[in-house]
């Protein structure tokens, strides 16, 4: 099995975070979306993951060793990948070259979700899909009586289905998959200005191809600030028990942590409450302060504040009044 993850977008709607960070690699309970997106995805498969393809756009070396770090703390290979124009969902999965071929999985890495369900690898694709009231803003799916796919369409203008599609796919026959999508760009189809991977599977079932969908139990939004907070608490939820979320050298001076919460190394806290639903980054200190409910990077000092519903970008210094904050990287606050 074969993972392609294209994540070379600009991440606007999450900016000031994207400025200096690409936003799958923006830490949720710890980890940065883009790990936790590979854990939930190997739950769901028997095999082995033997390579992960990053689609990204140029993040640096730093980033792409990053990613190639997540990849083998998988035992699979790690591949970088380039889509230097944003042309739409299928050219972002064909620059990851041959890597499309086979039994492959693909993930766009702005989303997590939370399933029991085991992919059964003899099906020719897997659609993951989650019911939505505004099926306006997203790709659908309509089913038979036998629960088949029988259309996808990408963002409906009238309804025909509120099946949106999450945008994590299996596909056994990658190989087609690839000259499908390669059949578009070849003849400039394109599907609201873009070359669309809804195309190329509605083209696979009309020659015989039978996808079904696979249904999540929740399906958690890292699009923007207050979405990526609420996903951060959800997390923090699902894994307390199941992982070590707070580490074992906390400094803790006459203050409380209300679970759950992560708190990452070197952490100091001193006459300040923290949680329910904070993640603190390597080496944040906070003082005479209360913080619930927000991501807080890594080395961030925040004095004499009360924060809320807030991200907190690496190397912030936050000091003064209580605030609803989205705030990025070595930014002061006072």
């Amino acid at each position: 099995m074969k993972i392609i993850i294209p994540m070379a977008g600009m991440g606007k709607r999450m900016r000031p975070h994207t400025l200096t960070v690409p936003k799958p690699l923006i830490a949720v309970a710890g980890k940065p979306i883009v790990q936790r997106l590979v854990e939930d995805i190997a739950a769901t498969v028997s095999e082995p993951i033997e390579e992960i393809a990053f689609v990204v756009g140029h993040f640096g070396k730093q980033v792409e060793d990053g990613l190639i770090a997540i990849a083998e703390s998988m035992g699979a290979k790690g591949k970088i990948c380039y889509q230097d124009e944003p042309l739409g969902t299928a050219h972002a999965i064909l620059c990851a070259g041959d890597t499309v071929s086979g039994n492959i999985i693909i993930a766009f890495a702005d989303t997590l979700f939370k399933t029991d369900f085991r992919i059964d690898p003899e099906k020719d694709g897997v659609i993951w899909v989650n019911k939505v009231d505004a099926w306006q803003n997203f790709g659908v799916v309509e089913l038979d009586g036998d629960g088949h796919i029988t259309n996808f369409v990408e963002k409906p203008q009238e309804f025909v289905s509120d099946l949106a599609i999450i945008g994590v796919y299996y596909i056994k026959d990658g190989d087609t998959l690839r000259k499908e999508m390669q059949y578009l760009l070849d003849n400039d189809i394109r599907d609201k200005g873009e070359y669309q991977l809804t195309n190329a599977l509605e083209a696979m079932r009309q020659k015989g191809a039978k996808f079904v969908p696979g249904a999540v139990d929740e399906w958690l939004d890292c699009g923007n600030k207050d979405a990526t907070v609420y996903t951060n608490q959800r997390v923090l939820e699902l894994k307390k028990g199941k992982e070590q979320l707070i580490a074992a050298n906390l400094v803790s001076r006459n203050s409380v942590v209300i679970e759950p919460c992560y708190i990452g190394p070197d952490v100091v806290l001193d006459n300040a409450v923290v949680g329910p639903h904070v993640s603190l980054g390597k080496g944040t200190v906070v003082k005479n302060a209360v913080v619930s409910n927000s991501i807080i990077q890594e080395s961030v000092h925040i004095h004499n504040r009360i924060i809320t519903n807030s991200m907190v970008g690496s190397h912030a210094v936050l000091e003064g009044h209580p605030d609803d904050l989205s705030l990025s990287d070595y930014s002061t606050s006072k």
